[in-house]
């Protein structure tokens, strides 16, 4: 579910780049928004990662990615944090402070160049994931009955639990994101109203 709302939200960003001018307030307030989903999947990545490398069953069991995607993860991670690290720098130190715009630009096409690679791996999966989560099974087609795939359902978490954790990472986006949206305007020639263009 995450990974799905960050595919359309990162989409409808990387739209306001190509008229970043006039879309500035919106690729900002997306900006700040999408820190609550990004650091929601981090950190379920980095569970996983835990839990695999940590002998769980149920992890084991269900087997890492494909190689390229294994070694792909930490470059992603690490773009990811640049990418967003760098905008919220560039939010707050404005235009013409340090290193940040070029470190933005040049950290965003690398991680744009591996999310590439990440997304054509993972898309072609993504309507079966949804189809069981709606459904709440264990694996796309499959149902949660027997020993294991119960097992599995309760170690990595009820429907419930991901909603209600996505849903508090989209609203503490939100907060973000309307906490901080006024700082756009640093970046406008004196005079001009900071609001969403039309």
């Amino acid at each position: 579910m995450t990974g799905a709302v960050l595919l359309v939200l990162l989409a409808i960003e990387g739209f306001t780049i190509l008229r970043v001018g006039r879309l500035l307030t919106l690729h900002f307030f997306l900006g700040m928004l999408l820190l609550g989903p990004v650091a929601l999947k981090a950190g379920s990545v980095i569970y996983r990662f835990v839990r695999y490398y940590g002998g769980s069953e149920p992890y084991r069991r269900k087997g890492p990615p494909a190689m390229l995607l294994r070694l792909l993860g930490p470059v992603i991670m690490l773009l990811t944090a640049c990418v967003f690290g760098s905008g919220v720098m560039l939010a707050v130190t404005g235009p013409g402070q340090g290193p940040w715009m070029l470190l933005h630009k040049a950290s965003f096409i690398l991680w744009f160049c591996a999310m590439a690679i990440h997304v054509l791996a993972y898309v072609p999966r993504l309507p079966g994931l949804l189809a069981a989560e709606a459904r709440g099974v264990a694996r796309p087609g499959g149902a949660a009955t027997g020993r294991h795939a119960r097992r599995a359902m309760e170690v990595l978490g009820g429907r419930g639990t991901r909603l209600a954790l996505l849903i508090a990472s989209l609203l503490a986006g939100l907060v973000i994101a309307l906490l901080t949206v006024h700082l756009e305007g640093q970046w406008r020639p004196t005079g001009i109203p900071v609001h969403f263009k039309r």
